[in-house]
């Protein structure tokens, strides 16, 4: 009888509906600024995610510029001899484009999984909800620091030809985290309600990336696929990738991957933003 009563009570607060006083933009924002006023909490807590991973290790997070070197040097040397492409030319772009690709892929793998693996902390920490989407993201572009490494080492080994455009890469690595922080959000929420997400967004990662300019010029594509190289266009990677590849390379740049990007922005936040207004009270029952 008692194992019943407890059931329905599980039941309950599982189900339990969000009343009308917790679906207000007022508390979605007031939850997105007290997150970013503790900044010292998700700050510590994304870095401490990097350490622990390479807890032990005699390198410790090194090892993330070493498994990317590796990597890129590898395939870089493979791939520019299947495509007929010089090596200086190939090397830095599939290299610059694996960089981008890790933050963005690891955003939208980790985003699944953001309020799923802090379960305890949401449980137990009265703390705003976003704060796990900053430690993700915050951990996420720690990373990718660490791997910009690499592109250095590029520049002085095969010294692409930069121009002024290269400082366009900050507003573009500003783009990139913004829209860090509504895939994190969305795919969060929608993941903690239906738990084949995750799967199903590691399923297709793979083929995401296979599908995205990195290891392939676009070139490559407009030459063999004569009008069908406008499928590429559909495909916001692609345009996320551009934005911050070409700058740091010296390569010219089109206005539209911007306005795309921008586009996407907008429509990515103002969805995530109804999301957490509706079912941002559910998360605590969700975990």
């Amino acid at each position: 009888m008692q194992a019943t009563s407890t059931t329905d009570q599980t039941e309950t607060h599982a189900a339990a509906p969000v009343t009308a006083r917790s679906r207000s933009w007022r508390r979605v924002f007031d939850d997105i600024s007290r997150a970013a006023h503790q900044r010292q909490l998700w700050a510590h807590l994304g870095w401490q995610d990097v350490k622990q991973r390479y807890r032990r290790s005699v390198l410790g997070p090194l090892w993330i510029t070493i498994s990317m070197g590796v990597t890129a040097t590898g395939l870089g040397l493979l791939y520019s001899t299947i495509f007929n492409m010089d090596a200086s030319e190939y090397v830095p772009y599939m290299t610059v484009g694996f960089i981008i690709w890790y933050f963005i892929s690891g955003c939208l793998t980790s985003g699944t999984d953001v309020f799923i693996q802090n379960e305890g902390m949401i449980k137990q920490l009265p703390a705003p909800i976003s704060i796990y989407v900053f430690r993700t993201v915050w951990r996420e572009f720690l990373l990718f620091l660490h791997n910009l490494v690499i592109y250095f080492a590029i520049l002085a080994i095969f010294q692409p030809e930069l121009s002024w455009t290269v400082f366009s890469v900050f507003p573009a690595l500003l783009l990139l985290v913004i829209n860090a922080g509504w895939v994190v959000l969305l795919f969060g929420i929608v993941s903690t309600r239906f738990r084949d997400i995750p799967p199903v967004v590691s399923s297709f990662m793979q083929l995401l990336f296979f599908m995205s300019p990195i290891v392939w010029p676009m070139s490559a594509l407009e030459e063999n696929a004569g009008p069908r190289a406008w499928l590429a266009q559909i495909n916001p990677i692609y345009h996320y990738v551009d934005i911050v590849r070409s700058p740091l390379l010296g390569s010219n740049q089109d206005l539209y991957h911007w306005l795309i990007v921008l586009a996407i922005t907008v429509g990515g936040w103002a969805l995530a933003l109804l999301m957490m207004r509706n079912y941002r009270a559910r998360v605590s029952y969700w975990v």
